[in-house]
């Protein structure tokens, strides 16, 4: 693989998830501002309302409303948005800089995944900890400069989807079919010309897959066609996940898993609820909750996968990835 040596992902890697110690940080009981980073999507509106409405003692307190610059679909819901998150008492500011002087931890919701780099950084060095919304970045060298960045200036940041919190797939982690022996799910792939074409919407289905599978795997192959993909991977043990990408006809973000003691579904996606605790109890703990180590490989399946279409098909093979 072109952007991503051995040497490369394992130092990257390394820098991102070791000798950050974060539970010395002092914070106050009454410090639980929240602040959002883009007005571009309709998590925006969804996590502020499930955060305000909550009993967690977090409140949402102050919005940035720039999100992605040139992409229509981001564009056309931002003054919705906006304005839906003013009807909540939510502070709208002029600039990440004002925005960081009046909260404590950080939401970065920009629809975008490119500029999330430019967007974390100030938050990144005023160390806030920080959630990135899916996807973390718009390729694997983006979301390398993140972990990067993070490990630099020693704050805390995750990135997840929903989909990696449903409770169907919570109880396959928790062993409810025993060692999961392979999986297939399913997800909507819509594609956008600047993003890794399954980091766009497909990471949903691409996150489920590898929370249940976990890392290690060691090949992608991607059949491609107009309104489907059809993406397979081989772990290192021999065991096989796989990802249908759907453009066309019913859609939905569901699964299954198959294990040494049963069968068993994944999704389909029901609420962000278990998504908003996991990142509250992040911005409590200042644990991430997801390692850079599994988001920077579900990049590179998907990158491998991108490389796949572009030769035919043919496999791709993984770095070898750091355990």
């Amino acid at each position: 693989m072109k952007e991503l040596s051995r040497r490369t992902f394992l130092k990257t890697t390394a820098l991102a998830g070791v000798g950050l110690s974060f539970d010395s940080w002092a914070v106050a009981p009454e410090n639980r501002r929240i602040g959002i980073i883009g007005l571009d999507t309709s998590h925006s509106q969804v996590f502020s309302k499930l955060i305000n409405t909550g009993n967690s003692g977090f409140k949402v307190v102050a919005a940035y409303a720039q999100g992605s610059k040139d992409i229509s679909s981001a564009l056309q819901l931002k003054a919705g948005v906006t304005q839906a998150v003013i009807d909540m008492g939510i502070e709208i500011v002029d600039s990440i800089e004002a925005l960081l002087r009046k909260v404590d931890y950080v939401l970065l919701e920009t629809n975008d995944g490119r500029p999330h780099l430019e967007q974390a950084l100030p938050v990144l060095k005023a160390r806030k900890p920080l959630f990135i919304d899916k996807p973390i970045a718009a390729s694997l060298a983006g979301a390398e400069a993140i972990f990067k960045a993070a490990h630099q200036y020693q704050t805390p940041v995750f990135s997840s989807s929903a989909l990696r919190y449903d409770p169907n797939v919570e109880k396959v982690v928790q062993g409810s079919i025993g060692k999961v022996l392979g999986a297939d799910v399913y997800t909507p792939a819509e594609l956008e010309k600047n993003h890794l074409d399954l980091a766009w919407y497909a990471i949903h289905g691409v996150e489920m897959l590898f929370t249940v599978m976990g890392p290690g795997c060691q090949t992608v192959s991607r059949s491609y066609e107009k309104d489907s993909d059809l993406v397979t991977g081989i772990w290192a043990d021999g065991r096989i996940g796989t990802v249908r990408g759907i453009r066309s006809g019913a859609t939905s973000i569901a699964g299954t898993a198959f294990g040494e003691k049963g069968i068993a579904p994944l999704g389909p996606f029901s609420t962000y609820q278990p998504l908003i605790d996991t990142i509250l109890n992040f911005f409590e703990t200042h644990q991430p909750p997801v390692s850079a180590a599994q988001t920077l490989e579900i990049f590179a399946f998907m990158q491998a996968a991108d490389e796949s279409r572009k030769n035919g098909g043919k496999r791709v093979a993984l770095p070898a990835f750091s355990r």
